[in-house]
């Protein structure tokens, strides 16, 4: 059942959660849970990253990691695998396709989910002053990363726009997961417990990350 997209009843409360998805795993998928949940969305826009200006490594094809996304989140009546970034030409800003939303959804509050990783770098984003103006940050916990109030101090005065998802911490990442698939048909096994069943197969049928 899909979302409902009726003009005259827009989202109000408007959550992204951008990222590689490559591949799409249950910490995502326990991620978007949660932010629908604690912060009462009414619509949350789970968006693969096009051209991505900060990863060193060449992402997987754009159309295995969109359906990998659709997969993941196949069932979740909040959700929208929005594939945008994938269509757009050049680089990939968080800030222009919070902007394309904004205009899209004229008066909801825009809500941006990030790891903690993410929010350690946050000052190096494209126009992140300008994110912080038109989007509520939204913190979740990263097994790796703690958060230190040092971290807030340096955002004031606008560090009451950062907020923290409560989430269980999941030690699992898309790079343990690819390497996983990559090393033997035993750890690839192993693997396909990280990922959703049928982002699993996907990645199995199409051999992805050397998986047989």
């Amino acid at each position: 059942m899909g979302l409902n997209t009726d003009s005259a009843n827009p989202p109000t409360r408007l959550g992204v959660f951008g990222g590689a998805f490559d591949p799409p795993h249950h910490a995502h998928v326990a991620l978007a849970r949660a932010a629908i949940a604690q912060f009462d969305l009414d619509a949350l826009h789970v968006i693969p990253t096009g051209q991505a200006w900060h990863k060193a490594r060449a992402l997987s094809a754009p159309e295995h990691r969109l359906a990998m996304t659709r997969l993941a989140f196949d069932g979740m009546q909040a959700v929208r695998v929005d594939a945008r970034e994938l269509q757009r030409a050049g680089p990939t800003f968080t800030i222009d396709t919070l902007k394309a939303l904004q205009v899209e959804n004229p008066g909801c509050q825009l809500y941006l989910f990030i790891g903690t990783d993410q929010f350690a770098a946050f000052k190096q984003w494209h126009k992140w002053d300008e994110i912080l103006e038109i989007a509520i940050i939204c913190i979740a916990g990263r097994s790796k990363f703690a958060l230190t109030q040092s971290q807030f101090d340096v955002y004031a005065p606008h560090n009451h726009r950062f907020f923290i998802l409560q989430l269980p911490l999941m030690p699992v990442s898309a790079t343990q997961i690819r390497q996983m698939f990559a090393a033997s048909k035993a750890a690839a096994l192993e693997a396909g417990h990280l990922v959703p069943e049928a982002v699993a197969r996907y990645i199995s049928q199409h051999q992805l990350y050397g998986a047989g």
